[in-house]
């Protein structure tokens, strides 16, 4: 069995036009050239496409159930000279980003929305790492862009660019011992603290931990069930739990030493030695053009 793209071409638009003459039209052939191609597909592939024996030709049930394969082999086949397209202007093929949980989604979300609009064959690959090991992966070339929060000395072979700020809540159970009051800064020593954690030694382990019993977490979401179970306090991302302190499940205690919220920086990284191409370039300034429009 062997049939052409020509005679795929034929069978369907014979079907969304009607008839031989309106298909060839569209297609800009001959009536003959597009009958005689439909009759050869039908030979080709032992079952007839067509009943004739009206004025225009009807489908046989293996035509309906043919059509669908037919405009998908054509879709898949538009989508090849896509890719092929895109790969000749400099397009990636593919592209790996890493984001920290601290990047909201639905910002995230808007990204790769538009995204998969303008670079639809770009295969993506998302990670969420977390902290250093954010820029780590792009220090090791594993990853093409990073968005994580700002370390405090980057490694001089990555380049970056700020995101703005990310608000941080102190969170704890309604029933543990911080909430409902103000709490002072040896209270907080004298509870277990829940710390998002990296998978390698950091510094920012050490600069961050405020409590003598810590648990190390790898995920902020994690840390927020446990937290809600009263299992300790913790510093997590304002977005990641807005739901929960809104629907009463968190509290956030007041310091006695600190009235204001605390933030973190975000940044954007990038490999100095790593040229972006067509599509990382499109998503670095995407994600820069939507954190100033946020700070506006």
């Amino acid at each position: 069995m062997s049939f052409t793209l020509e005679q795929l071409q034929a069978f369907v638009a014979t079907v969304e036009t009607g008839s031989f003459s309106a298909a060839a039209r569209r297609l800009g052939k001959a009536q003959s050239v597009v009958s005689s191609a439909v009759a050869n597909l039908e030979i080709d592939l032992d079952n007839p496409l067509f009943s004739r024996e009206g004025r225009y030709p009807r489908l046989t049930p293996a035509g309906e159930r043919l059509l669908a394969e037919a405009r998908l082999i054509l879709e898949r086949c538009e989508y090849f000279r896509g890719v092929a397209k895109s790969l000749g202007q400099g397009v990636e093929s593919r592209l790996v980003l890493a984001v920290d949980e601290l990047y909201p989604s639905d910002l995230l979300g808007a990204l790769m929305d538009e995204f998969a609009r303008r670079f639809p064959s770009v295969e993506l690959e998302l990670l969420f790492p977390l902290m250093e090991d954010v820029s780590r992966m792009v220090l090791e070339e594993r990853v093409d862009l990073g968005i994580m929060w700002r370390q405090e000395i980057l490694p001089s072979a990555l380049d970056f660019h700020a995101l703005g700020w990310m608000p941080m809540k102190i969170v704890c159970a309604p029933v543990h011992p911080l909430a409902g009051q103000r709490v002072g800064w040896e209270e907080l020593k004298r509870h277990r603290q829940l710390m998002v954690a990296t998978r390698n030694d950091s510094e920012e382990k050490v600069r961050l931990r405020v409590a003598s019993e810590v648990w190390w977490v790898e995920s902020h979401w994690v840390i927020v069930e446990l937290v809600q179970r009263g299992l300790g306090w913790a510093y997590v991302p304002e977005h990641v739990v807005a739901r929960a302190l809104g629907e009463g499940l968190l509290v956030s205690p007041r310091l006695a030493f600190d009235e204001t919220d605390w933030q973190v920086a975000l940044e954007l990284v990038w490999h100095k030695q790593r040229p972006l191409g067509k599509a990382a370039a499109w998503l670095k300034n995407a994600a820069v053009g939507a954190a100033q429009s946020t700070r506006s």
